[in-house]
């Protein structure tokens, strides 16, 4: 037997060239996930306190009752708008702090409470409390 015979024969193998397309189409789909989910996601915080113990102060004005449904807002009975509450709430609290009960009716959502939040997080003296329901 010849050895040469043995060798397993070598073909010359063509390589083919990478295409940079389909890498580019995949970052590029990815970058526009990214920043869609980016643009869509609104990000809100909230500070929650743990209640204490009142000093009194506040004793000897009534608290403000505000009644919160997925639709409507009502303010000691009246109905108010979401834009105008911080309005009716600032000249409520303007002379002294008040405290604001703020009841849940069935139906409302957490971003509807975080909505309320961040709305009452611009007004000056005053505390408010969310009520739990049953």
């Amino acid at each position: 037997m010849n050895p040469a015979s043995l060798r397993p024969v070598r073909r010359a193998r063509a390589r083919r060239r990478l295409s940079m397309t389909s890498l580019i189409d995949v970052i590029f789909l990815l970058l526009l996930f990214f920043m869609l989910t980016s643009t869509f996601s609104k990000f809100s915080e909230v500070e929650i306190a743990a209640a204490a113990r009142g000093t009194g102060d506040a004793a000897d004005r009534p608290p403000l009752f505000l009644q919160l449904g997925s639709d409507e807002i009502r303010l000691n009975g009246e109905t108010v708008a979401l834009d105008t509450l911080p309005v009716a709430l600032a000249a409520e609290t303007a002379d002294a702090p008040r405290v604001l009960l703020v009841a849940l009716r069935t139906g409302v959502t957490a971003q509807r409470l975080t909505d309320l939040l961040v709305a009452l997080r611009t007004i000056d003296n005053l505390t408010p409390t969310v009520m739990a329901s049953s």
